[in-house]
């Protein structure tokens, strides 16, 4: 069945403290950034929603202006992205899931949401514990369940909480990583982690930190999928909201700058001094004001106005074949918002089996392996994924070593 259209709609106020938002950034109109769609489906018109991003500053809240069907961003396309799709991935997830085992020693029940390809949680199945994945692509649920990890397709809500504590039990260990910024009700998450929590179980959650996408310019983490982009004091005002008190936070090395949480049920006493401190970093850097995303704006517009120009003096070579690298789904965000299609790049390579040989939505650039590279004598590279780049870099001058690399 050929997959039909979806609407969004308006939130005007703030997805935590229900006030009013204003408006701070506006990205043009954008695709579904992880649709990736099939030969068969380029006949079609895939969904492209405003995108544009809110803020309230008394909860520290940056969130999407238009929210989406949750169900259609992850089902009305084949999802594609795997949490193990590269080394520098499955690295991260090795060294997350030890430190956890470490730290806190869980004997219960683990449960990931957002588990993907499942390849995190089942670091803890293969330490003995019981585990559960829970996403809501039943693409990834069903590679997770070939894998041997146990894993329910749903899009994880308070109702879905009271399913698995029924089923399951309490559990002591939940992780969520680069999932909670995807919930279009982020309280509503929080207080189903609260509720299948048990009295003395742990909450970790990872995903991008705003304070970086601020300060690096690096926009191209804003898509539809990301209805909220967290602060460390949006973080604390979320979990409190939702019964949970935020113990610790750290600044980890992912994804261009993360933050990962830690949390356990119940209301908050006094807040710690490090997250007072980290509240007030972020409020003198202006993460709360309307002037510093004015700036923003009008560099993001300068900032392409120049690279385009530089982009197509290039294009102006004979015999140029121009490939950009990583079909991320943060590459999709600034592809479209440079307005490069089919027509600018010649393809896109990744490494992902569930990629290759798609497109690219809107742009509709036709994503290979990077074995494409050997094809051509003098190719540029476009690095997408910027942020595993050295790594590209070396494993392309591998494939060829006349590349020429193109910096966003």
């Amino acid at each position: 069945m050929a997959p039909s259209m979806t609407q969004s709609r308006s939130i005007d106020r703030c997805l935590i403290n229900n006030q009013p938002v204003v408006k701070i950034l506006d990205l043009g109109q954008h695709p579904y950034a992880d649709t990736f769609v099939r030969e068969d489906q380029l006949h079609l018109s895939e969904p492209v929603f405003p995108l544009n991003v809110y803020m309230n500053a008394d909860s520290g809240q940056i969130q999407l202006g238009y929210i989406s069907d949750a169900e259609d961003r992850y089902n009305l396309y084949s999802y594609s992205y795997t949490s193990s799709n590269s080394k520098f991935a499955r690295d991260h997830w090795d060294r997350y899931a030890q430190s956890i085992i470490e730290k806190y020693q869980p004997k219960g029940l683990t449960v990931e949401i957002g588990s993907n390809d499942g390849y995190l949680v089942s670091q803890f199945r293969a330490q003995g514990l019981t585990t559960l994945g829970i996403d809501s692509s039943k693409y990834m649920c069903d590679i997770a369940t070939k894998q041997g990890q146990p894993c329910l397709n749903a899009v994880f809500d308070f109702a879905v909480s009271q399913q698995v504590r029924q089923s399951h039990g309490p559990a002591k260990l939940i992780l969520a990583n680069n999932v909670f910024n995807h919930a279009n009700d982020p309280v509503n998450f929080a207080r189903g982690v609260c509720d299948l929590l048990d009295d003395d179980g742990i909450f970790v959650f990872e995903l991008p930190y705003w304070g970086d996408t601020v300060s690096s310019g690096r926009f191209d983490q804003i898509y539809h999928e990301h209805v909220s982009y967290f602060t460390v004091k949006s973080s604390w005002q979320l979990l409190a909201t939702a019964g949970m008190t935020m113990l610790d936070y750290d600044w980890v090395d992912y994804h261009g700058g993360s933050i990962r949480v830690v949390a356990r049920r119940g209301a908050p006493n006094d807040m710690p001094e490090k997250i007072i401190q980290a509240i007030a970093q972020e409020t003198a850097q202006g993460l709360f004001t309307i002037e510093r995303y004015q700036d923003m704006q009008k560099d993001m517009i300068q900032r392409r106005d120049t690279w385009l120009a530089e982009f197509y003096r290039i294009r102006q070579e004979p015999d140029t074949v121009i490939i950009g690298v990583g079909a991320a789904a943060k590459a999709n965000t600034w592809m479209n918002w440079h307005r490069l299609d089919h027509t600018a790049l010649h393809c896109v390579t990744d490494s992902s089996p569930h990629k290759q040989g798609k497109y690219t939505p809107l742009s509709r650039i036709p994503v290979r392996g990077d074995e494409e590279f050997a094809q051509h004598k003098n190719p540029y590279a476009l690095i997408l994924s910027w942020n595993i780049s050295d790594g590209l870099k070396k494993a392309l001058a591998n494939i060829n070593p006349n590349i020429r690399f193109i910096s966003q």
